[in-house]
């Protein structure tokens, strides 16, 4: 389940839909940057780091190595979702090797957003995830989940807290709140791990033991592949392979286990923090569609930047993830509108192109080009099978099959799970 534009396509509502159909749903990148919001009838529940499909009995939902986990965050979702009648005890399992973020990637992420004052931001949530993948990667002052239960576990975080603290000091007094307590933070996550312990094992060999059991997995992405950290649209994108290119790395499962991907969009685009935007509207229209869509983040609250469907962008990430079949999410946002816009390619320097751009800089010079269609106007939030929508909307849905060179196989017209079509 990959989201092919920004993130925010509504995945978890469609991997807590397929859930039941699997015997695990895997997590495989990403941080508690990501938010999925998962409808249940009158009841909402918002998730950051355990899988949407914790929702459904007897599934084991498993966060694998390619995940940053924040023990807090994480807790505070095992004990709101227990709390709410959720089994979590049985069905929830957490990989040694997940990365942990400590006060200090939180300290330096907020230093670093200080230090890029009056530029472009690139859409940190201050959250720690990018600096907590920086020491993954340089290794020598990363702490992985397992290394926590070991008996050096209080000297690594000393001599860590000594070194961060030398280099927040050093941010030409823009860290002078920022103030580690090695003590405290050891004492803290020690806790944290005690708590932790039920759930911790070699997702890896499990996973690897499930595939080969002929078990049915679903993995769920984290953002949108148009921020993949390769593939992306680079400075502008998240620290992990958000596209379907990083299922293998995160999870540790080969493709050739991999069956079937379904691409997740919006009937439009949304973008949080900066970056370059080509179908942005600042408009009224713009205004309606984050009114109509709620387009508000789910981890931070910000609103969302909106603007029509790009063909251009999804094609691309739907050929890149190696897409089966299209989902269509929020189709309801678009009904009072009289006509809708889809970009089917861009202009550069004068010259149509059809691919794309490579780098931010250049897809920040283009000028989309547009076909119009017809709005259908009517509500669809009742609708319960494709060929009942009104015939504008399924005109749209083809032409976005069209050009994006995928079928369409799920609709959704609202945010319940029976507010969902099946081709």
């Amino acid at each position: 389940m990959i989201g092919l534009q920004w993130g925010d396509e509504a995945k978890g509502k469609l991997v807590d839909i397929f859930t039941p159909r699997h015997d695990v749903v895997v997590r495989y990148q990403g941080g508690a940057n990501a938010g999925h919001t998962v409808v249940v009838g009158d009841q909402t529940y918002k998730l950051h780091q355990i899988p949407s499909g914790i929702l459904s009995p007897n599934v084991k939902n498993v966060v694998t190595a390619g995940v940053v986990l924040n023990p807090a965050i994480i807790l505070n979702e095992i004990d709101g979702l227990t709390e709410r009648g959720i089994k979590v005890t049985d069905n929830l399992m957490i990989s040694d090797r997940v990365h942990i973020v400590f006060p200090w990637h939180i300290a330096e992420d907020r230093v670093m957003d200080q230090s890029t004052e009056g530029e472009e931001s690139i859409g940190t949530t201050l959250r720690g995830i990018g600096p907590c993948y920086r020491d993954k990667v340089g290794r020598n002052y990363a702490i992985r989940l397992g290394d926590m239960y070991r008996g050096d576990f209080r000297d690594k975080v000393l001599r860590i807290v000594e070194v961060k603290q030398k280099w927040l000091a050093s941010q030409n007094g823009k860290a002078s709140n920022e103030t580690l307590d090695a003590d405290k933070i050891y004492d803290e996550y020690r806790e944290f791990a005690s708590r932790l312990e039920p759930y911790v094992s070699d997702t890896t060999a499990y996973l690897l033991d499930a595939v080969e059991a002929d078990k049915d997995l679903l993995f769920e992405g984290a953002q949108g592949a148009l921020l993949d950290i390769d593939h992306g649209t680079f400075p502008y994108v998240t620290s992990s392979n958000s596209s379907g290119v990083g299922v293998s790395a995160g999870s540790g499962i080969p493709p050739r286990w991999i069956s079937k991907v379904i691409g997740v969009a919006k009937c439009y685009s949304t973008r949080v923090g900066g970056g370059p935007f080509p179908t942005e509207l600042t408009d009224d229209t713009g205004q309606h569609i984050r009114d109509q869509g709620n387009e508000y983040g789910t981890t931070t609250g910000r609103p969302r930047r909106c603007g029509w469907f790009d063909a251009v962008a999804v094609r691309y990430t739907a050929r890149l993830s190696g897409v089966d079949v299209l989902s269509m999410m929020m189709l309801d946002v678009l009904s009072e509108l009289a006509e809708i816009k889809v970009c089917v390619a861009y202009e550069l320097n004068g010259k149509r192109i059809e691919n794309f751009p490579s780098h931010a800089d250049d897809l920040r010079e283009v000028t989309p080009i547009y076909e119009s269609l017809p709005g259908w106007q009517q509500d669809v939030t009742s609708i319960r099978k494709i060929e009942d929508l009104p015939s504008n909307a399924r005109q749209y849905l083809d032409r976005i099959s069209e050009l994006v060179g995928r079928p369409v196989e799920i609709v959704s017209v609202g945010p319940d799970r029976e507010q969902t079509m099946f081709a």
